[in-house]
């Protein structure tokens, strides 16, 4: 019997490594799973935090660490599964949710409605305010930046195939998330926009990204991750205009409804990506024995 075919790493990078690929190619199916698990994140968590009164605090905790679970899945995992990849980009929405709200919101009139005086159990929220709460989600994120820069590892999704180099990635993305949500909230709450428009605008500054991809000396991978944020606020603005009432610019379809309808649309796209995925998959296992 033949012995097994063992790739060594340089035989890898020099034939496939689509072999040890743990993240999905950026196509513009991507950003449209992004935009849906974005959505769904802002709707879910203050499905849990809001409408189910659980509270910030209390949200946060049992969200972050469902994030957690998720993410030693994916960690785990040997090769890119899309039901686990996005997995855990729903949970850090949802997480990144409900730590800006507890980050930025307080116990006053204008976070809790209807006359309540708290929500939940524990603290009510830090207070910090939406500029604060980014200043310091912003720090984070370059912090994360700088460490992963001085690791010399690669910042292009496509070839992140290390656990270290994912770790980072992760990291990177939980924090860009709740970044996100902040900055959605501003746009929604306190720029004066409304859900609309701040979703207008986002998606205005989202395609002159899309342009700038043209620009030799703009970097894409630049581009990405300024779009990875900014796809953030554009679901935090939408979930809002579903979910919250008309006399506040809203659809007023609820949270409960709202997020089971966007869970739908999730689960179909991550079908058809793992069938597609397996389609992709199929050729290059059969020609590489030995390597799962």
């Amino acid at each position: 019997m033949p012995e097994p075919e063992v790739l060594t790493d340089m035989d890898v990078t020099a034939t496939d490594r689509y072999v040890l690929r743990k993240l999905p190619e950026v196509t513009l199916a991507f950003w449209v799973m992004k935009t849906a698990a974005t959505t769904l994140g802002e709707t879910a968590g203050d499905l849990f935090a809001q409408t189910l009164k659980l509270g910030y605090f209390l949200t946060t905790i049992a969200l972050f660490l469902i994030f957690v679970v998720t993410l030693v899945v994916q960690l785990r995992s040997r090769r890119y599964n899309p039901f686990f990849y996005w997995t855990v980009i729903l949970s850090t929405s949802m997480a990144g949710t409900t730590m800006s709200d507890f980050m930025n919101r307080d116990a006053s009139a204008k976070f809790l409605t209807d006359g309540a005086t708290s929500l939940g159990w524990g603290p009510q929220g830090l207070g910090l305010g939406y500029p604060t709460g980014a200043a310091i989600l912003i720090s984070l994120l370059i912090v994360i930046f700088v460490i992963w820069k001085c690791t010399g590892l690669t910042f292009a999704i496509r070839d992140i195939v290390t656990f270290r180099a994912e770790a980072l990635f992760w990291a990177a993305i939980l924090v860009s998330n709740t970044l996100g949500t902040s900055m959605g909230d501003f746009l929604s709450d306190s720029s004066g926009l409304g859900y609309a428009g701040g979703a207008l605008l986002v998606t205005g500054v989202l395609a002159v990204l899309v342009a700038l991809m043209r620009v030799p000396a703009v970097p894409n991978v630049v581009l990405f991750w300024i779009a990875f944020v900014l796809t953030r606020p554009l679901g935090a603005t939408a979930g809002d205009f579903l979910t919250k009432p008309v006399a506040k610019g809203g659809l007023d379809l609820g949270t409960a409804g709202s997020s089971a309808v966007l869970l739908a649309v999730l689960l179909g796209l991550m079908g058809y990506a793992h069938v597609q995925e397996r389609k992709n998959a199929l050729p290059r296992d059969e020609t590489l024995t030995g390597v799962s």
